[in-house]
């Protein structure tokens, strides 16, 4: 009596974080030299990421607080990414963290693509 019997249903509770990034076409007359790509991080904080730029059908590069770039190699092309807009990221409920090798990049079209690496870029002097 007043314990949970074998019928009681089990409160399951799950907690999903989808993120939707704006993007935009990087315009022609962005020098496409002003970047110097280096060694980036296996992964960046699903919270860090302010907008996109798609330069093109495998590369986005995210745009992070405080204007700094980290460019995103897709492992196949993914030109539904500015049809929309925007696309969505589903940060690792566990970390929260977008990982290269692990993540994808969810077109508003439907679509996935999934992130190979991430390279740095540093403006060139």
């Amino acid at each position: 009596a007043g314990g949970r019997g074998a019928d009681s249903p089990d409160l399951v509770i799950r907690q999903r974080v989808i993120i939707r990034v704006p993007t935009r076409n990087a315009p022609m007359t962005t020098p496409l030299h002003r970047w110097k790509e280096k060694k980036g991080p296996k992964c960046i904080s699903g919270n860090g990421v302010a907008g996109a730029i798609v330069f093109s059908s495998r590369e986005v590069d995210f745009i992070l607080p405080g204007g700094a770039r980290i460019r995103a190699e897709l492992e196949s092309s993914c030109p539904a990414l500015d049809f929309y807009n925007g696309f969505y990221l589903r940060p690792d409920p566990t970390d929260r963290m977008i990982c290269a090798d692990r993540d994808t990049i969810h077109a508003r079209s439907g679509g996935e693509c999934q992130i190979t690496r991430f390279r740095r870029l540093v403006p060139r002097p």
